[in-house]
């Protein structure tokens, strides 16, 4: 019998472009198809499980060990969401004190310890906070932990700043190890020509847009409720987009080391695409 692969993902992208949101939204669609996920929130604000979760506040891993100590079980930390999604929040450092990123660290490697990887789980994927990869939220590639990449972003200038820094790290830690870049997510802002400026910018990054994820307020209705669209409107239009963002990814082979821009290229792409000039407009530049 063959040994089932083990996909392991981190979801990058900057702070408030909507990480959690569409990574919840997509694991529903992957769970919903029968696939066994595991979520490894990586936010001090602890929040990328919530929607799985039925809104629960779930204790953190970095919290619980400040309570209880090291001898902990699996089931103090983990728990189970929507379709059996598997449920982890790495937490933080008390306020003004330490390391976000050491949070990561400590928590995926008691993971390990205390035996989550199991050999049924399809996917395991990484919300991962930050504009940029520093050492700390890089961890989960710098560790070869993930392997798959994928940046979410929308037609708004500074997300695609972020995109581009974090393309950077990618490509430095992909000279030491496998990990690739697997394409972008564009998280829709309902910004003139969004969908051309992210293929023009997937492009020159030597990757793809994988998926564009349309801007709709059931998004909003479903977090009040606190659910993923999928389980509060199965039926609905964005739910089957969902779907269809997961799928994307399940069929997705091709990885890529991403190849970041100069300033001036990336300022030249949102020049061409008519977002300079428009700013220029706003701000009498």
């Amino acid at each position: 019998m063959t040994k089932k692969t083990l996909r392991q993902i981190a979801i990058y992208g900057k702070g408030g472009i909507g990480k959690s949101t569409t990574t919840q939204n997509l694991t529903a669609g992957l769970a919903e198809n029968g696939a066994q996920v595991l979520v490894v929130g990586c936010d001090p604000k602890a929040d990328s499980t919530r929607l799985l979760l039925g809104g629960l506040a779930q204790k953190t891993v970095l919290d619980t060990l400040r309570e209880e100590g090291e001898d902990i079980e699996l089931k103090r930390i983990l728990k189970t969401g929507y379709q059996g999604t598997r449920c982890v929040e790495s937490g933080g450092p008390e306020p003004g004190v330490g390391c976000a990123g050491r949070g990561i660290i400590t928590s995926i490697g008691l993971l390990e310890r205390l035996g989550a990887y199991t050999e049924d789980l399809d996917y395991v994927f990484y919300a991962v906070l930050g504009d940029v990869v520093c050492g700390g939220f890089a961890m989960p590639i710098r560790e070869g932990k993930a392997k798959e990449i994928y940046i979410v972003a929308s037609g708004e200038m500074m997300s695609l700043y972020a995109a581009n820094n974090i393309a950077k790290g990618i490509q430095r830690y992909a000279k030491r190890g496998g990990v690739r870049m697997g394409g972008i997510i564009c998280n829709s802002r309902n910004v003139d020509r969004e969908v051309e400026l992210l293929r023009a910018f997937a492009e020159e990054l030597g990757t793809k847009l994988i998926y564009f994820v349309p801007r709709d307020n059931i998004v909003q209705h479903a977090e009040i409720h606190r659910k993923t669209v999928i389980e509060y409107r199965p039926e609905s239009k964005q739910a089957e987009e969902y779907r269809e963002l997961a799928h994307s990814i399940e069929i997705n082979r091709d990885f890529t080391i991403p190849k970041p821009m100069t300033q001036e290229r990336l300022e030249g792409i949102l020049m061409e695409y008519g977002l300079m000039e428009d700013l220029k407009d706003d701000y009498r530049i």
